[in-house]
């Protein structure tokens, strides 16, 4: 039955799922070879293999995803963090140098920038914004587990959340993809908040606004960097420039893909 299940699935995924329900590792699960599998894990891992070959990503059927050598809670109210974020957050940690830095991260999703760079500057004062009340229910979990509650988690659409706070830096992995990308209906990504993967049109719109407005939010000297598409790095340094940021640059991912863009608000 497990053979018949798992051939529509990748290898390694039919191992981390069967290691889940059985409450083991995947060393703990080859170990385990040739031994007759219980009734009850063999129906959990029936049931897993049907929503993993229908594109529920892996992360969701666990719960947890590892981001940052952290491990977060995932849900559908919340995208999969990726291992191309983290640039952003190797970024934030490059550019941000005061010990009681002000930063905030808008779009946080499960919080897995924001509570990144709390773990790593435990300092510095972090705000976490979202518009999905049940995205922030997640971050503050992964908060409260990961960095004790040092992030504040505030609802509200980019800016708005803020107030008349201004920052040292700020953060964002929005929604970037066009709405007419095939993509979108692709295995994993047809299973995410649509909310949090496009803004609609040619998927520009949530950078207009976070460029537009970040002179009220950022302190003179500032920084705005932000993670974007693989082919959006040109037109979204452009208008960082027209804006008037300096120190405009761009960098790539381990699969040479530009994927976060920087700049500074004039001093």
């Amino acid at each position: 039955m497990l053979v018949g299940a798992a051939r529509w699935i990748d290898r390694r995924d039919a191992e981390i799922l069967l290691a889940n329900c059985w409450g083991l590792t995947r060393s703990q699960l080859f170990a385990r070879f040739g031994e007759s599998v219980p009734s009850d894990v063999a129906n959990c891992f029936g049931k897993a293999v049907t929503r993993r070959s229908e594109g529920v990503p892996v992360a969701y059927l666990l719960g947890r995803r590892e981001f940052w050598s952290l491990t977060f809670e995932v849900s559908p109210a919340v995208l999969v963090p990726r291992p191309e974020t983290e640039l952003l957050v190797q970024r934030a940690l490059a550019l941000v140098r005061a010990p009681d830095a002000e930063v905030a991260d808008l779009g946080t999703g499960s919080g897995a920038i924001a509570i990144a760079l709390a773990h790593e500057r435990p300092a510095w004062s972090i705000v976490g914004t979202d518009l999905s009340v049940a995205a922030l229910e997640v971050a503050r979990r992964n908060g409260a587990a990961l960095v004790e509650s040092r992030v504040r988690w505030v609802q509200g659409d980019w800016y708005a959340a803020l107030a008349r706070q201004r920052f040292d830096a700020l953060f964002c992995n929005p929604p970037y993809i066009a709405e007419n990308d095939p993509v979108l209906g692709s295995d994993g990504l047809r299973h995410e908040p649509r909310q949090a993967l496009t803004p609609g049109g040619d998927g520009l719109v949530a950078y207009t606004t976070l460029i537009n407005g970040a002179h009220r939010h950022l302190k003179p000297g500032g920084w705005l960097a932000f993670e974007h598409g693989a082919t959006q790095a040109e037109t979204l340094r452009a208008l960082l420039v027209a804006r008037g940021f300096t120190h405009v640059t761009s960098h790539r991912d381990l699969a040479g893909h530009e994927r976060v863009t920087e700049g500074k608000q004039a001093a």
